[in-house]
């Protein structure tokens, strides 16, 4: 899945912009010039997709860069594309077979308990809550 991205040039004090015209409110920036802008807007746009789905709401479809550019907003700023695995979409659940010494799965499912949650649950919630 590609993802057209704007960025507005920085310079030596500022920094660089980007903006996903596809995606509400998904931005980024980055000091250290285009490439640092360009992973950042990955980083930015998977966590939007992320927080997107977990409220349960649609991802929109990447428009073309051709139909950003018509958009005076955009004027001047240098257009990329970022591709995004589109296994971030998927909440099919499958089954795993994990190895744990029995101490270190016991304390998991005393903590999985103690906060209401199966063991799946409670590892699928440190996951998604790391940093």
């Amino acid at each position: 899945m590609k993802y057209p991205i704007a960025i507005e040039p920085g310079d030596d004090t500022h920094a660089w912009g980007v903006v996903v015209p596809d995606l509400p409110g998904c931005f980024s920036a980055a000091d250290e010039g285009i490439d640092e802008a360009i992973e950042n807007a990955r980083e930015a746009i998977e966590a939007w997709i992320e927080a997107t789905l977990d409220d349960g709401d649609a991802i929109p479809a990447a428009t073309s860069i051709a139909a950003h550019r018509e958009n005076p907003e955009f004027s001047g700023w240098i257009w990329a594309v970022v591709e995004v695995d589109p296994a971030i979409l998927d909440d099919k659940a499958e089954r795993v077979n994990i190895t744990l010494p029995r101490r270190v799965l016991r304390r998991l499912d005393e903590r999985a308990r103690a906060v209401g949650q199966s063991r799946s649950g409670y590892i699928a919630q440190l996951a998604i809550s790391a940093p």
